[in-house]
Formats: C-alpha cells, structure tokens, sequence
C-alpha cells in the first residue's frame, strides 16, 4: 500500500540489469559504466544506473 505523498520513482538498474537490457556482457556494461559512457549513481561501492539515464545512452547511439 502507497502513503499519501509517497513518490514513486523508478528502481536503479544493476550492471546485470543493464547488460540484460542491452544484450551485451555484464563485464562491458560494467565497462561502459566505469569509464562514464553510461553515467553512474555511486552508492558506497555499488554503482546504479537510472533507467532514465540508460535510455538517454541508447537514444544518443543510434546508428544512422
């Protein structure tokens, strides 16, 4: 049940979710993560991705 005012947002991907997601490696999206290609919320050691962020990377590689 949603408490009133609760915001609902979006869950953070995983480099797992991301590699599921772009049918690639866990080890490239983990590479693609690290070197800032797909941008990266740091949560102590975790990295997360926002799926926003992740649809943004896909628009912007478009092959034309």
């Amino acid at each position: 049940m949603k408490n009133e005012g609760q915001i609902l947002r979006p869950k953070l991907l995983k480099a797992n979710d991301v590699a599921q997601i772009l049918n690639i490696s866990k080890a490239f999206a983990y590479q693609l993560m690290q070197i800032g290609d797909i941008p990266t919320v740091k949560i102590r050691g975790a990295r997360r991705v926002r799926p926003e962020d992740l649809d943004r990377y896909v628009q912007e590689n478009i092959a034309r």
